[in-house]
């Protein structure tokens, strides 16, 4: 039976009605043996408790490559999708290039990821994620995955997202993880000492609430799309940044939480950006809009023309080989033309931007080291769910880059977690611990009375969503940012924040999962913007309109954190070559 606690002087957390299952939490201070048996009551043929040594949460690329890792140091491991692991998410949705050169060309693209990065990406970082994904690629192959051949060699430069899945999903089985599908973690469990427990969530398929105690807790659940419709990226709500943030872990670069990528108008939710490279953009009378420098696409090019009116795209740059790649290597991306009949090289076709958020993006949960750790003792973070500032500065990491830091973060993750839960020993599963989630879980406002109705629904999960994306969907607001506009959202999210402070509605599994989403989803729009407001340079995504040139002496990464008091602190970069992820100095921490 779990044990859990409240956290010390903290008021008590409020009963929770899930469905048929009755939570109650208990009072301060209950430590001994028998009061530990009722901290929790729960109907025992209802909940699912489970225990392991690493808990992986997600089920994308980092999290399956975290959980193999972990296995491969004779841990138990368990993993948690929110959807059906191999299908749930960004990759499973569609292929992707991999940042994987082969030796002789490692220099090369170092030199190239850190001028993206402009002065804010790492070298050493670089380095090893493109080592790590190079020495890791093989592994696939050895499972099943099979890479196109060229004169015999494999051909390791980009995958097949449902194939890929699939194979990571079946080593996984092989090597005795075991998964836990449609089954979102809503919060981490915290010990006294302030180390991560566990998590707990909901399985929607059995109507039912689970438990996972173990040793560490890696969060590699994505990032933050906005429920914006961006294929795969649905399952993408910034879970894993909000349950960070709870432990008191930090986040970084969140000013770089704005990728947008270009769709087609008609099907706005395809977004591969590759195929665009050989589209020639006119207005609605036909006129050339132009869109390149120096023959490549300028990214900050279709923003600014969808901000005076419509824009069309015609792929009639394409060569006949050019072509062949596009039908072949982007299929899904050429599906959505051939499906309504449309001749993409010969007919022009309205295109959009979409929000991707943090997915393509860069910010994400601060590791501390080359485990990727996270400022809080067994919690560990790899994928989109961390900060991929020193793969990419504040630019966007892409599809290939992003694809390689999954593999290796995701590795490198799940061996800290392993490692961490050794050293715990048996009293891993003995520890004390407290639920740390808080807005959209359980009100943290004053105590409720008793009598109090708790089922009572005191917000819209859905009203809160739109109210959110109203903010961070507009390119005036999101993408040419100012103080001015910047402060005026922040007034609004802070006003839906103190709404999901309130009693969340929790009659269903259902209903506790959308009430943490809306939470989640607030949260991180607040300290993306707040992050944006206190960086006063235009730099890689990140794009002030009353600070429209690039600072050199800005050469810092920004952390933030805080829940209902937000707050940035900058981390000067002073040494590239370090042998900590990138030594940093901090500054004391301005505070909303």
């Amino acid at each position: 039976m779990p044990t859990y606690a409240t956290k010390k002087h903290e008021i008590d957390p409020p009963r929770l009605i899930c469905g048929v299952i009755n939570f109650e939490f208990p009072k301060q201070g209950a430590t001994t043996n028998k009061e530990e048996k009722q901290l929790l009551t729960v109907d025992s043929e209802t909940e699912l408790q489970l225990t392991a040594d690493v808990l992986v949460i997600g089920g994308g690329p980092a999290a399956a490559w975290a959980a193999s890792a972990a296995a491969a140091q004779g841990v138990k491991v368990i993993i948690a999708d929110k959807g059906y692991l191999g299908t749930s998410g960004a990759a499973a949705a569609s292929g992707n290039g991999i940042m994987a050169p082969s030796p002789e060309n490692w220099d090369k693209v170092v030199s190239e990821r850190y001028r993206i990065g402009k002065n804010l990406a790492n070298l050493r970082w670089i380095e090893r994620v493109i080592e790590k994904t190079w020495l890791s690629l093989p592994l696939v192959e050895d499972w099943g995955y099979r890479f196109p051949k060229e004169n015999g060699e494999s051909v390791r430069q980009s995958y097949y997202g449902p194939e890929y899945m699939r194979v990571l999903r079946k080593h996984l089985l092989r090597v005795g993880v075991q998964i836990l599908d449609q089954s979102p973690a809503l919060e981490l469990l915290l010990a006294e000492d302030g180390s991560v427990a566990g998590a707990r969530g909901v399985q929607r398929q059995n109507n039912r609430t689970y438990t996972v105690r173990a040793g560490a807790v890696v969060l590699a659940n994505g990032g933050c799309a906005y429920l914006s419709k961006a294929l795969g990226c649905n399952t993408n709500t910034g879970d894993g940044l909000l349950m960070a943030v709870e432990a008191g872990g930090e986040l970084s670069s969140m000013e770089a939480s704005n990728h947008y990528a270009i769709s087609t108008a008609f099907n706005a939710t395809v977004t591969r950006g590759v195929p665009f490279g050989w589209a020639s953009y006119s207005d609605e009378a036909g006129n050339d809009l132009g869109g390149y420098i120096n023959g490549r696409r300028d990214p900050a090019f279709l923003p600014n023309a969808l901000l005076k009116g419509p824009v069309y795209a015609r792929l009639d740059r394409a060569t006949p080989e050019v072509k062949a790649v596009i039908e072949k290597s982007h299929f899904i991306a050429y599906l959505p033309y051939k499906k309504a009949g449309i001749d993409p090289y010969t007919e022009r076709v309205p295109v959009t931007l979409v929000l991707e958020g943090t997915v393509r993006g860069t910010g994400g949960i601060r590791i501390i080291n080359d485990s990727c750790g996270t400022k809080v003792p067994g919690l560990y973070a790899a994928g989109d769910a961390a900060s991929r500032e020193f793969l990419a500065g504040l630019a966007s990491g892409g599809g290939g880059p992003n694809a390689a830091w999954a593999i290796s973060t995701g590795q490198w993750a799940g061996e800290g977690a392993a490692t961490f839960a050794k050293s715990l020993g048996d009293r891993a599963h003995e520890r004390v611990v407290y639920p740390a989630g808080q807005a959209g879980m359980r009100s943290p406002k004053a105590e409720r009375s008793a009598s109090q109705s708790l089922t009572s629904e005191t917000f819209d999960s859905q009203a809160i969503v739109r109210g959110v994306q109203a903010e961070v969907f507009p390119l005036e607001k999101n993408y040419l940012r100012s103080e001015q506009k910047l402060l005026d959202s922040l007034a609004k999210l802070e006003t839906l924040w103190q709404q999901v402070q309130e009693n969340p509605k929790q009659d269903t599994v259902r209903d506790i999962e959308f009430s943490r989403r809306a939470a989640a989803l607030t949260a991180v729009a607040r300290w993306g913007y707040f992050s944006a407001l206190h960086r006063k340079e235009s730099r890689s995504e990140h794009i002030r309109i009353d600070y429209p040139e690039t600072d050199p002496n800005q050469r810092y990464y920004q952390a933030t954190g805080g829940l209902n008091k937000l707050w940035v602190r900058r981390d000067w970069i002073t040494d590239e070559t370090t042998t900590s992820p990138v030594l940093t100095t901090q500054t004391t921490a301005s505070v909303s």
